[in-house]
């Protein structure tokens, strides 16, 4: 059945018709309700994944003990923060309370290498990657930290 509604006259009648499917009215006590209660919680995953930064790591969980006892580690840092000075990046690795230096990989930006010490007969090491950084702020650069979750390299003895 098609209606054709022509003036505020035939419209007013058209919607005071029963139906069985939702009225219009309800949509009028629906939006204020939006505004107040669901809207706010529509933007709430935008502030809590703001600026979070991700660690990808790119080290074997199992290597082969070596004479040097050097393990190497290499790691990618991926961020959204768009006020992040590149520049002031100082990355890390944490071995329990004592830290490595670790050096950027050629030809990336984002992706960093450095060496673990482990102990002969040690056969399992856990360490996580610590980012040092300055971001832009109103007035002075600000400093800020990232700490990545827990990993663990695991050495076996050669064949």
């Amino acid at each position: 059945m098609l209606f054709i509604v022509r003036g505020s006259a035939q419209l007013k009648q058209f919607l005071k018709v029963k139906t069985t499917f939702t009225t219009f009215a309800a949509f009028d006590r629906l939006r204020p309700m939006l505004k107040k209660k669901l809207l706010p919680l529509l933007f709430a995953p935008l502030l809590l994944a703001g600026c979070t930064a991700t660690f990808t790591n790119l080290t074997p969980t199992t290597q082969t003990r070596n004479k040097e006892n050097l393990y190497p580690v290499e790691v990618a840092y991926n961020t959204r923060q768009q006020a992040l000075r590149w520049d002031s990046i100082r990355p890390r690795i944490q071995v329990g309370d004592k830290y490595y230096e670790m050096r950027p990989t050629l030809l990336m930006t984002n992706r960093f290498e450095g060496a673990i010490p482990v102990a002969p007969g040690t056969e399992t090491v856990r360490y996580r990657y610590k980012f040092d950084f300055k971001y832009n702020d109103f007035g002075a650069p600000m400093a800020d930290s990232s700490l990545s979750p827990e990993y663990t390299l695991r050495i076996v003895e050669g064949k």
